[in-house]
């Protein structure tokens, strides 16, 4: 697999991260590291610059088996065919494994869903994921059952043609009816686990919102995602003053509302089908916890 830089100065596992939208950057840094990425015959070091013209040579390595152990968990699927699987993902529900979640994963249930009928671009923990939301997030997920779909759905996260519509409740109240948060995303200076608007290796993040109702001292938001970085709109929303409710690590650490997390669902999902070229648009209710939370803010 080639790819010719455009452009001079970018850092390489930038340049290959934004031209092959099916891989992480993770992944690409480990590839880096692996030796896979070679320009002009000789490995690129991970923390190299691309000079306009250059290019590189990827090796992907062959998919292994996966030891992930197919799990029957409950899924609730909205909509499936033979190319794509759209799953309404509830609450706590981790979406891949990880460090401390080694099974019971979204994943582990797919394998048991569908069996040997997923994707494996994303490598053997991850198959058949196009995109993740939060263990804490609810809400819509589009899962590739083939690696025709995903690469046809990762095209569309890339050129922003797949729509991503989250509802959420923060905190403190608006001027303004709609608005667009601007601001790269990248890991925290000095804590690891979180995100923040930096400079500092950071990849650009688009949040678009819109007030659906105000109550003092918490407004109701809908948010449509331009990018899809991680934490993107909780870490958006606590930049502008206006962390999510519920959310311990962007936000206030004390219970409000009665939540027990963010209160931020995936609401709506628009895509265009891999196969049929028909666009798909499917919606979720709030979930329980997410209206209750509103009767307390009406009621009050």
């Amino acid at each position: 697999m080639k790819r010719t830089a455009e452009q001079s100065g970018q850092r390489v596992d930038v340049f290959l991260a934004r031209t092959l939208p099916e891989l992480t950057r993770s992944a690409i840094q480990r590839l880096l590291e692996q030796g896979c990425v070679t320009c002009g015959g000789r490995p690129v070091k991970k923390n190299a610059k691309t000079e306009a013209g250059q290019e590189f040579d990827i090796l992907l390595p062959e998919i292994r088996e996966t030891e992930l152990v197919p799990q029957d968990i409950p899924l609730n699927v909205v909509y499936e065919d033979g190319d794509v699987l759209v799953i309404d993902k509830p609450k706590g529900l981790v979406v891949h494994p990880a460090a401390g979640h080694e099974d019971g994963t979204l994943v582990n249930a797919l394998l048991h869903h569908c069996g040997d009928s997923l994707s494996g671009i994303n490598g053997e923990k991850r198959p058949g994921i196009v995109h993740r939301i939060d263990m804490d997030t609810s809400g819509l997920l589009i899962v590739a059952k083939n690696d025709f779909a995903h690469q046809s759905l990762a095209a569309q996260l890339q050129d922003h043609s797949l729509r991503r519509v989250y509802e959420c409740i923060v905190r403190g109240g608006f001027r303004e009816d709609s608005g667009t948060v601007d601001a790269p995303i990248g890991r925290h200076p000095t804590d690891r686990k979180r995100m923040a608007v930096t400079e500092k290796n950071s990849r650009p993040a688009v949040t678009h919102w819109e007030v659906i109702d105000r109550y003092g001292a918490y407004t109701h938001l809908r948010c449509r995602l331009e990018t899809g970085r991680t934490h993107q709109i909780r870490v958006h929303m606590a930049y502008i003053h206006h962390p999510i409710a519920g959310d311990p690590v962007y936000g206030v650490k004390k219970p409000e509302l009665g939540l027990t997390s963010q209160c931020l669902h995936a609401r709506e999902l628009t895509f265009t089908h891999p196969r049929t070229g028909e666009e798909m648009t499917f919606t979720t209710p709030l979930p329980e916890e997410f209206q209750k939370a509103l009767a307390r803010l009406r009621n009050l």
